[in-house]
Order: structure tokens, then C-alpha cells, then sequence
């Protein structure tokens, strides 16, 4: 069964910024005038992925390669319906969840505890399903001593592991992965590549994104390069 259908798929932005106040108007004004004078880039159209088809199916891991700008987080944004296409069409089934951004649903303020249960949700799960995955979450990320402190006061590495934590014990049929194997120290970074052998070896259908390519040959079961929104290649990692 196919989990992703990509077909044909183009995203564009448009260069420069929209302005949303009065001030900000007013003095976008002023620069527009030096831009006409000196030359400006705002009215290009930049493709961040352009004419990308390929397909998914239940079970496999594809990794996704490519410089910087090559489109690779476009991908997973698109995907995970972030952010929607110019053109073209994508179709997902089963129950995703994506490690896109970690701790994007995070609020400083609210404690860990309080934090899980609020990311929890916003990832889809239900009251239920969290109270059960609890502790596994917090003794994941190894913070039980901290876990009813407000995360504005967590370092970074304490921040991310928590949200790796909440995000990988989802159950879901799909799951996006960007770059989130390179959070914390060492010992964590392996724990986190062990996690995600265990959900690949259960079944679960995993896209895959990094720059290191020792993690995608061993990792992945198929790759895709993209160069310039375009894909380059495709086939074993």
C-alpha cells in the first residue's frame, strides 16, 4: 500500500517581505526608492521544489539528501501540510507525525510535565494515550528531576531531548524526520538513532533528512537527491 503519493509537485515563494503595519508601510516606502535606484531581487519568484514526483510505500524508509536550499525541509513541510503546494498533489494515509521542529509546540512558561501533555496534543494524541507513554517520555529524555520546572529554564540540549521524547513515542503509521538526530551530546544522538531503528523495525513508514550521509546509507532503504527542487537521482542509499 502506498503511504505517499507526490505527484508532480512545485512550490514557489515569492522573494522580499509583506509588510502588515502602518509603520512597517511607510517605511518600506522609503526603501522601495532606493531599491529602484540600486536594483532589487523582491518581485522574483523563487521554486523551492519544482515538478517532484515519487512514491512511498507502508513499511519502507526513504532518505532525502541535497545541499542547503535543495528543498529537502520543503519536502517534509509540504508532507506534513505546514505549509501547501503551488501545483501538483500529495496524498498521505495513516496517522503522521513529523520531528520537523522540535518543541515548535512548546510554551517556556508551562513545566515539562505540562509541556508533554500540551505537545501531546498538538502531535494528536489523545489524554489517554500520553498519561500511558508518561513515563517512558520522561525517562526517555532522562529529566524525571526536572520534569515539573518550566522549560524556559531548561538548557538547550534539555529542551530538545524532551521534545524528541514527546514526538518519537507518537504512534504513527508515517513519520517525518528532519535533522533531529543530531540533538544533545553523543550518548543521546545514539539513544535517539536506536529509538528510530526500533520504529523503523516495527513497520513504521519513515522519510528521513539529513546531512549526514553515514546515517542515511545505514538508515534508509532507498534515497532521493534533490538539487535545486529538482530531483537528481534515485535509488539505493
Amino acid at each position: 500500500m502506498k503511504m505517499i503519493e507526490f505527484n508532480h509537485v512545485s512550490k514557489s515563494y515569492q522573494l522580499g517581505a509583506y509588510r502588515t503595519s502602518l509603520r512597517e508601510a511607510l517605511t518600506e516606502s522609503g526603501r522601495k526608492i532606493l531599491r529602484r535606484q540600486r536594483g532589487s531581487r523582491e518581485n522574483e519568484i523563487f521554486w523551492a521544489l519544482d515538478d517532484v514526483s515519487f512514491e512511498v510505500e507502508e513499511g519502507e524508509v526513504l532518505g532525502i539528501i541535497g545541499h542547503n536550499g535543495a528543498g529537502k525541509s520543503t519536502t517534509l513541510k509540504l508532507l506534513s501540510k505546514v505549509t501547501f503546494p503551488t501545483s501538483g498533489q500529495i496524498h498521505t494515509r495513516g496517522r503522521m507525525a513529523a520531528l520537523i521542529e522540535l518543541g515548535a509546540g512548546f510554551h517556556p512558561d508551562l513545566t515539562g510535565r505540562e509541556n508533554v501533555y500540551l505537545n501531546g496534543s498538538i502531535l494528536g494524541l489523545k489524554r489517554e494515550e500520553i498519561n500511558e507513554s508518561f513515563d517512558k517520555i520522561v525517562e526517555f529524555a532522562e529529566l524525571e528531576q526536572f520534569i515539573d520546572t518550566p522549560v524556559k529554564r531548561y538548557s538547550s540540549g534539555m529542551y530538545v531531548r524532551l521534545a524528541f521524547s514527546v514526538a518519537s513515542h507518537v504512534r504513527a503509521d508515517l513519520l517525518l524526520v528532519d535533522e533531529v538526530l543530531s540533538v544533545g551530546d553523543m550518548s543521546f544522538q545514539l539513544k535517539c538513532l536506536a529509538k528510530m531503528n526500533e520504529l523503523r523495525d516495527s513497520g513504521t513508514t519513515i522519510v528521513f533528512i539529513s546531512h549526514n550521509l553515514y546515517s542515511v546509507s545505514s538508515f534508509c532503504r532507498r534515497a532521493i537527491l534533490l538539487q535545486h527542487g529538482k530531483i537528481a537521482a534515485e535509488g539505493l542509499p
